[in-house]
C-alpha cells in the first residue's frame, strides 16, 4: 500500500465516526440524558456559596494599617 491509500482509508474511517458520533449525539433516545447534564449547574441551589469570609477581613484589615498585600 502507498502513502495516498493509506491516507484515504483513514479519511474514510474519520468521516464514518463523525458521522456515528453525529448521529449519536443527536439521537432522540439521548436527549434526556443531555437535558438532565445539562441542568446540573443549578441542581444544588439551595446550598449558600462557600466562600472564605476571614481572607476578605484580614485583606482589609492590613489595607487599613497600610501594609502591603504580597
Amino acid at each position: 500500500m502507498d502513502n495516498g491509500t493509506v491516507n484515504g482509508v483513514i479519511i474514510i474511517l474519520l468521516i464514518i465516526a463523525f458521522v456515528g458520533l453525529t448521529l449519536w449525539a443527536y439521537s432522540k433516545r439521548r436527549k434526556p440524558d443531555f437535558d438532565e447534564a445539562a441542568n446540573l449547574p443549578f441542581a444544588d441551589e439551595d446550598e449558600p456559596p462557600n466562600r472564605d469570609q476571614s481572607a476578605s477581613r484580614e485583606a482589609d484589615s492590613r489595607h487599613d494599617k497600610g501594609e502591603k498585600n504580597t
